[in-house]
């Protein structure tokens, strides 16, 4: 066992933790470039395809649930190691398919072990460095983990260009070999015996209400998973947005991503720089004004329609990424602290929160905006509204209880 920031060292752990975090973007981006080459490959339709990520997806949201709880039973290292090493094997079973069944199952399996890594990583940084040592270490991962909506589907192209699409799986097994080996040999143990809890479906679900009963904990998930849909509902629509709307070609959507990612790297790296320097709370409070401001300029500029330039369109949507990524890590670190010792349950619960209005927003709200840059401008604004709005109660119910104390 390990106590908490002794021992480490940090730039070991940094790239560790982010690589853990950065299996489940790319197990669903490097494979979209090899969409058409399986389809002809297994005989499958447009549609069939789109079961295999369905099922990833259901496998992924449905095991958050249980990473957390399953490491504040266990310990971080074994579900970490457990989950790494079923990513790698079903990476492989997926290059190894030879029917569209035999994919979606294991496509499956690769969602129920993928989110050990990004679930339990949270828990592992507030087990690893207190304070604002924590959200520095949380900044860092940021940064790293945001390169990976680009690098997937790049990887993920040229080796389905260059050696068939069943090569993007095996790079998948490979990347998840090589992260299990790194995890083994110098991931740490930071649960502490006597912090163990039991894994009885009673004591689980007081857990979960408890956690959800916290209005703080309730509101720090809801701001941050709302707010964070400002952003998405323009990656959900990027085939409308970018094809239809802007008339650019595929090979150009690359433009915009990488425009969206330089935002949430700068932010991740203000956050980094302010950690200590400034309350948590009133980073988290620049965050948002960051995004409302961009996010309400984008409005107006929203008005002008297709012609408006892109390059300024994209710099707002940057921005808006940006808040929201200075924001994020003070919050987690937050919600975290909020838990006492049940920092794995609480990392699961920030996960599922963030999935199911991601989910919602991807089968209802993409779908009502996607076709008009205005809409899509005030989805964004009001997804920036509501996660301010969730926090500006979080934060003044905090105030009025400190005072009550």
């Amino acid at each position: 066992m390990v106590q908490a920031g002794r021992g480490v060292n940090v730039w070991v752990m940094v790239p560790l933790l982010a690589a853990l975090a950065m299996l489940g973007p790319f197990a669903i981006d490097a494979y979209l470039p090899a969409f058409a080459s399986i389809a002809r490959s297994l005989g499958a339709t447009a549609a069939q395809m789109q079961q295999t990520l369905s099922a990833y997806l259901l496998g992924f949201a449905f095991m958050n649930l249980f990473h957390g709880a399953l490491a504040d039973r266990f310990g971080r290292r074994p579900v970490v190691l457990w989950g790494v090493g079923v990513f790698a094997v079903a990476s492989l079973a997926c290059a190894l398919a030879q029917t569209l069944t035999q994919l979606i199952v294991w496509r499956a399996v690769q969602g129920l072990a993928t989110g050990a890594g990004s679930v339990v990583s949270r828990a592992l940084i507030r087990d690893l460095y207190p304070g604002a040592q924590g959200q520095r270490v949380m900044s860092r991962v940021m940064m790293c983990f945001a390169l990976a909506p680009v690098l997937a589907p790049m990887v993920g192209g040229q080796l389905s260009d260059r050696l068939g699409w069943r090569a993007v799986f095996v790079f998948l097994a490979l990347f998840g070999a090589a992260v299990w080996w790194a995890s083994r040999r110098y991931l740490p143990e930071t649960l502490r015996a006597q912090d163990a809890q039991p894994l009885h479906p009673r004591h689980l679900l007081r857990g979960y209400a408890g956690l959800l009963g916290q209005p703080s904990f309730l509101l720090l998930a809801l701001a941050t998973g709302v707010s964070f849909n400002g952003i998405f509902i323009y990656v959900l629509a990027a085939p409308a947005f970018l094809g239809e709307l802007l008339r650019f070609e595929p090979t150009q959507f690359y433009l915009f991503f990488m425009t969206v990612v330089a935002g949430m790297v700068l932010g991740a790296w203000a956050s980094e720089r302010l950690a200590g320097r400034v309350m948590p709370a009133r980073q988290m409070g620049w965050g948002f004004g960051v995004m409302g401001f961009a996010a309400s300029l984008n409005v107006l500029a929203a008005a002008h329609g297709a012609a408006l330039p892109v390059g300024l369109m994209f710099a707002l949507i940057a921005l808006i990424a940006l808040g929201w990524s200075l924001l994020m890590p003070a919050a987690a670190m937050q919600a975290l602290d909020l838990a006492g010792n049940r920092r794995g349950l609480a990392a699961s619960l920030l996960a599922v929160v963030s999935s199911v209005i991601n989910a919602l927003v991807a089968g209802l709200g993409a779908l009502w905006v996607m076709h008009s840059i205005q809409a899509m401008a005030w989805g964004a604004w009001t997804m920036t509204v509501l996660g301010w709005g969730a926090w500006a109660l979080q934060h003044r119910c905090r105030l009025g209880a400190q005072r009550v104390v």
